[in-house]
């Protein structure tokens, strides 16, 4: 099975969006939390230096260059992907 290269990457990039927004809104709302999940995630790097503990004001630039990259990279992979894969 072919992947189609147009809809994997405009799908990888809708996720990248949503998965951003929930981020952005975890860290307006649940500071504490999003910042020891971080930490976890980085084997326990203390943030305390450079925490905010609130979002951005260049969140839109985030959220698009985000998607875009992710955009780019899915349609990519995809086509990669097609390249490799022994025909059936």
């Amino acid at each position: 099975m072919k992947l189609n290269e147009l809809a994997w990457a405009n799908a990888s990039a809708i996720v990248t969006g949503l998965i951003y927004v929930v981020c952005a809104a975890a860290v307006a709302f649940l500071p504490d939390f999003s910042k020891a999940l971080a930490e976890s995630w980085f084997h326990g790097l203390d943030l305390n230096q450079i925490w905010t503990g609130t979002p951005r004001s260049n969140f839109v630039l985030g959220l698009v260059s985000a998607m875009i990259g992710t955009w780019l990279v899915g349609y990519v992979f995809a086509g990669v992907y097609n390249k490799l894969k022994p025909d059936a």
